[in-house]
C-alpha cells in the first residue's frame, strides 16, 4: 500500500484530512464496539490516564460526558460525576487505588465514596461512610464548576436523569 501524506484526504472517504481522521484507525482495529462497550473502554481509559498523571504528579483535569477527572501535584486523583455530585478517589500520594467500578454488558456501576460541592472556590467532600467533611484545596474547583455549568446547559434535566438507572429499573419488565 502506498504511503498517504498527512494533508491528503483520508482513504476512508470521510472527507477529512488523513491527519484528522480516526476512521481509518477504527476500521483497522477490531470490530466496532457497541455504545455500552465504547463507554466502558472510554471511562476506564480516563481513569487509567488520570491515575498515570497522579503517579507522575501532573496537575491535570479532563471531562468525559458527565464525568470529570483530575489529578494534583501531590499525586492524588479523583473521578467525579457531575450530575449527582458524586466522587471517588482513584490515586493517593502517587499510589494507585483500587477503582470501584463494576462493569457488565449493560451498565457501569461505580461505588461512589463521597459527595462533593464547590464552596468558596474549594472542592468540599463529604464521605458517605461516616459523613466526614474535608476539602481539597489543590483541586481544580474553577474547572469543575465550569464543567458542571456546561453539562447543565448542554443537557435537559430529563436527559441527565436518564444517566442514572435505579436498581428497580434493572429488573425485567413483566
Amino acid at each position: 500500500m502506498a504511503k498517504i501524506g498527512r494533508n491528503e484526504k483520508c482513504p476512508c472517504r470521510s472527507g477529512k484530512k488523513f491527519k484528522h481522521c480516526c476512521a481509518l484507525k477504527e476500521k483497522n482495529a477490531l470490530r466496532p464496539l457497541t455504545p455500552e462497550q465504547a463507554m466502558k473502554v472510554t471511562l476506564m481509559d480516563g481513569v487509567k490516564q488520570i491515575q498515570e498523571d497522579a503517579v507522575n504528579r501532573k496537575i491535570m483535569s479532563r471531562e468525559l460526558g458527565v464525568f470529570f477527572f483530575f489529578s494534583t501535584a501531590e499525586g492524588d486523583a479523583w473521578l467525579m460525576e457531575m450530575t449527582d455530585c458524586d466522587g471517588v478517589q482513584v490515586a493517593a500520594g502517587g499510589e494507585l487505588l483500587d477503582v470501584p467500578i463494576d462493569e457488565n454488558s449493560e451498565t457501569i456501576e461505580i461505588n461512589w465514596s463521597h459527595t462533593f460541592e464547590v464552596i468558596n472556590k474549594k472542592i468540599v467532600l463529604t464521605a458517605y461512610a461516616d459523613k466526614a467533611v474535608m476539602d481539597l484545596p489543590a483541586g481544580p474547583s474553577k474547572e469543575l464548576s465550569a464543567a458542571i455549568r456546561r453539562i447543565r446547559k448542554r443537557f435537559t434535566p430529563e436527559q441527565l436523569e436518564k444517566v442514572h438507572v435505579s436498581s428497580a429499573a434493572n429488573s425485567p419488565e413483566v
